[in-house]
């Protein structure tokens, strides 16, 4: 039987291109929100989810922090995905006969000035996948989408200009989650842990919470705070550490942890991918 990955998104959707990437092997399968991606899951209809932690431009990703700690999944593998965006259109659509994309909205900024440069107009869609899919299904000849060459391949359209966006670095961080936690691995590069946890109501008990890992020698890669349901008291902290939770060092700097924290909860062990994308 075909073991499935599940991803947020349209087919064509980055998301889905991560998939491919980290799991080529595995059938894609798309949901309409994170939530249902961990649903899936969890419920056996996929073996993994692929989730967007973070981007390089914009930062987090709205929500995903609150959601995986309760997810009851385990991170096994993180994949990075550089956003190449492609115009494209119905097939036998020239270049000089668009004068509006569609696009999720935070394409448009990114290939700012190739619009402009050719005087299209940017319009703002609920997800590039879908306006895709809507382009395809439209036949228009004067309107054009912003996505994957993914997306353009999956829905037969056209693509008339690659990697326009104005700069090259745009990456986004996905994380590879399973039902069982992988433990065993030692990578070939080193190992990252990424756990949260809440601080102990005690003055100066983040510094001293961070200490371990100083005095350690333990680098931390990450490290973000989120309310916990929507109170200013509560906090909680989510953080990406090198190591292994078995080194002697990262041991010695989580039972420090424990003891200016209320609750410490490890979401994943896994190889550090290299970076180079």
């Amino acid at each position: 039987m075909t073991k499935r990955i599940a991803f947020q998104g349209e087919p064509g959707a980055y998301s889905h291109e991560a998939c491919r990437a980290a799991r080529p092997g595995m059938e894609a399968l798309p949901c309409r929100t994170f939530e249902e991606v961990i649903a899936a899951v969890r419920d056996g209809r996929a073996e993994l989810a692929m989730l967007p932690i973070e981007n390089s431009t914009y930062g987090r990703v709205a929500d995903i922090h609150r959601l995986l700690p309760e997810s009851g999944l385990h991170i096994i593998d993180e994949t990075f995905v550089r956003v190449r965006i492609a115009l494209m259109a119905n097939p036998g659509v020239t270049l000089d006969q668009i004068n509006t994309v569609n696009a999720h909205l935070v394409l448009l900024p990114q290939s700012a000035n190739f619009l402009k440069q050719h005087g299209i107009r940017g319009e703002a869609y609920a997800d590039s996948a879908g306006a895709a899919a809507d382009l395809a299904a439209s036949g228009a000849t004067d309107l054009g989408v912003l996505a994957s060459e993914l997306a353009a391949e999956i829905y037969g359209l056209n693509v008339l200009a690659r990697d326009i966006e104005d700069f090259g670095h745009n990456t986004t961080r996905f994380l590879v989650m399973s039902r069982d936690p992988n433990h065993d691995r030692r990578g070939e590069t080193c190992m990252m842990t990424t756990f949260v946890f809440q601080v102990r109501n005690i003055p100066a008990a983040l510094y001293k919470a961070m200490g371990g890992f100083a005095t350690n020698g333990v680098n931390m890669t990450k490290l973000e705070s989120y309310m916990v349901n929507g109170s200013f008291t509560a906090t909680q902290f989510y953080a990406d550490i090198e190591g292994h939770p078995d080194d002697p060092n990262v041991k010695l700097a989580l039972e420090e942890l424990d003891y200016f924290t209320t609750h410490t909860k490890i979401l994943g062990v896994y190889p550090a991918e290299t970076r180079h994308h």
